[in-house]
């Protein structure tokens, strides 16, 4: 039997996460130390008391059952976790849960939007949000993130036909892969361009609590008119290292919530109900937990950015989220090609930037994943390499 799979599976190549991992198994077993920046995945723990709540209602045989959706001490969770950390008042139908931000990203834009129909996507950008675009069919438009502008949109640059045209607009800060946050100017311009426009924002919001230098993490939310306009990804991977259990939520505009919900009663039965009872007990623990470990992601930021400026590759500080961003050092001008070349001579894996829009090339990603004691070691060994003299 002959079988062709859809044209549309031609758009999706090997994950270079996949690829990263395949060249790390070839190097390890050739016993060289290998020290991993490339996945953004937490090595910190849960709260105690998420995991307790989590195992005790595993134990329950009836929450083995399908939840058929939200329960109300969840949304309550949400609702007070909201107030009180960003002084926002959401109401119980303004909220709903997803499988996390991914899924729910690729998800979103099915009951929003039609085939061919315009979305504004930043480039760079994380992966997901044109993976969701293209899944819905949907015509991409790749608004710039550059240097120059401080890695925020230009609205003056998009052409008045492309405004007309577009239905949504994603926008995510801080940002990953960019490492940058965003001035409550930026908030408030958005707002006013997608009233304008009449465009949806979606905005991702997985890093408010990672940010470094005495900045404030805020929520899209929080700022007037962005629930007349928008919806917010909240997720409880980074904040409360829950990534497995995957946990996310989607909040704002009601009208889109309920079109959403509606779309998901087709495909899913609810969170498997010891997953909302984790995040139950996340969202209800002390934030000084999640203050230190931000703290403790700082001093990983300054080990590994300042650490490599003092050996002589110019990464930049982070301002937020689990990652820091810079060029290749002179003499490269593929990333992919640079990656796979740092990885052999040093043991060190990081993520090419074009895995991340054609503005991420020439660029690289660390994930902030390992304790400054091994990030100093990583920094050594790229020293010792002599890559940075090509």
């Amino acid at each position: 039997m002959i079988f062709e799979t859809a044209e549309k599976m031609k758009q999706f190549e090997t994950g270079i996460f996949n690829i990263l991992d395949d060249k790390k198994k070839e190097l390890e077993k050739q016993g060289r130390s290998i020290y991993n920046f490339s996945v953004g995945t937490p090595d910190f723990e849960p709260p105690k008391e998420v995991m307790k709540a989590m195992s005790e209602a595993c134990l329950n045989p009836d929450n083995y059952k399908y939840s058929l959706g939200d329960r109300d001490e969840l949304l309550s969770a949400v609702v007070a976790r909201y107030k009180n950390r960003y002084h926002t008042d959401i109401e119980k139908d303004e909220i709903m849960s997803v499988y996390g931000s991914q899924e729910g990203m690729a998800h979103i834009f099915l009951p929003l939007l039609n085939p061919g129909d315009v979305v504004l996507l930043p480039n760079p950008g994380y992966p997901i949000f044109s993976t969701g675009a293209f899944i819905a069919d949907t015509t991409q438009w790749f608004y710039p993130l550059l240097e120059e502008n401080n890695y925020l949109p230009d609205f003056k640059a998009i052409p008045d036909e492309i405004k007309k045209a577009a239905k949504v607009m994603v926008v995510s800060y801080p940002a990953n892969p960019i490492c940058v946050t965003a001035p409550d100017s930026f908030y408030e311009e958005l707002i006013a361009f997608a009233k304008e426009n009449n465009i949806l924002i979606i905005h991702d919001n997985a890093y408010s609590d990672i940010i470094f230098d005495g900045r404030e993490g805020k929520s899209f939310l929080s700022f007037e008119g962005a629930k007349e306009v928008g919806v917010e990804f909240y997720s409880l991977s980074k904040t409360y290292n829950f990534t497995g259990a995957r946990m996310s939520f989607v909040i704002g505009k009601k009208e889109i919530i309920s079109v959403f919900k509606k779309f998901r009663s087709q495909i899913d039965y609810g969170i498997f109900l010891p997953v909302q009872k984790g995040a139950v007990a996340a969202l209800t623990s002390d934030d000084e937990r999640i203050r230190e470990q931000c703290r403790q992601y700082q001093e990983r930021r300054d080990a590994l950015c300042g650490g490599l400026r003092e050996i002589g590759w110019n990464i930049p500080d982070s301002e937020g989220t689990m990652f820091a961003w810079g060029k290749v050092p002179e003499g490269f001008h593929n990333s992919a090609e640079f990656v796979m070349e740092l990885m052999e001579k040093t043991g060190v894996i990081c993520t090419p930037g074009s895995s991340f829009g054609s503005l991420g090339e020439g660029y690289v990603r660390f994930a902030l994943v390992l304790p400054p004691a091994k990030i100093r070691e990583a920094v050594q060994s790229i020293k010792e390499s002599g890559i940075l003299e090509r």
